[in-house]
């Protein structure tokens, strides 16, 4: 089956993830980190994207860029052939390294933007690493509340803590740190790790949250009622939203949209 063409992204801003392949680890210890940020960072002063935020986990990534010079999928070719390079040379391997294709969602929105970030700087603590986000220094997080990380230059803060204030820089950095840290149910692409209901099995728990609605009638509620019925049905565990938008009879890009103006 052919893949599907990326949803491209207005803004330019991209949330991206990449896992190991087989969910192996791509980094085994703090010099491969070192030196994939050191790609990061050569590539950025290259193609001038823009680094909003990232963080590496033991067998995956998440980067949170703006396109500058290139697009995306230059800008992750690029990062992924010098990096595997390093890798496979580094530990006497051959082959693949990354998953098949990376994932990448469009962030068109503030609020979503937003969400994306925190969702970023939250996965060691959800995934029990630490206790606080602030505490995993592979990540751009401490970027954010001011203080220094590696390499520098390479984290883009301040468009996203002019969202919290334009004016005053450290306030910025203590409101963004509340919002940071805040608890939160956010979902973020599709995670490959869940488990997955089948579209039976999806109509059942969708009728849950909708009853007395019949699910064909979703479509045709007002837009404010209509994304808060999908907003509620994509957090349902196990459903996918390109498996909800087949269930109900809508685009996929509905859901986006109701996700991107939470």
């Amino acid at each position: 089956m052919p893949r599907g063409a990326r949803e491209k992204s207005e803004s330019g801003i991209y949330h991206i993830v990449q896992r190991g392949t087989n969910k192996q680890d791509i980094f085994h210890e703090d010099g491969d980190r070192i030196r994939y940020l050191e790609t990061l960072k050569r590539f950025k002063i290259r193609d001038a994207y823009r680094v909003l935020g990232w963080c590496l986990m033991d067998n995956h990534i998440h980067l949170l860029l703006q396109e500058g010079t290139e697009e995306l999928a230059s800008i992750m070719k690029r990062i992924g052939v010098s990096f595997v390079s390093y890798y496979n040379k580094k530990y006497n391997t051959v082959g693949h390294l990354f998953q098949g294709r990376y994932k990448s969602e469009p962030v068109e929105h503030d609020p979503y933007l937003l969400t994306v970030i925190r969702y970023i700087h939250q996965n060691p603590v959800k995934a029990q690493i630490v206790k606080n986000p602030g505490d995993w220094k592979w990540s751009s997080c401490l970027g954010y509340y001011g203080k220094d990380i590696f390499p520098p230059g390479l984290l883009d803060s301040s468009f996203i803590l002019s969202l919290f204030n334009k004016d005053n820089k450290s306030q910025a950095q203590e409101h963004f740190r509340e919002f940071n840290e805040a608890s939160n149910r956010d979902i973020c692409l599709e995670d490959t790790d869940r488990k997955r209901l089948t579209d039976e099995q999806a109509r059942d728990e969708m009728k849950k949250i909708i009853s007395p609605l019949e699910i064909t009638g979703i479509k045709g509620l007002p837009k404010k009622q209509r994304d808060e019925l999908l907003l509620k049905i994509i957090g349902i565990e196990g459903i996918t939203q390109r498996q909800a938008a087949r269930i109900i009879g809508i685009p996929t890009s509905l859901i986006s949209r109701a996700k991107h103006s939470r």
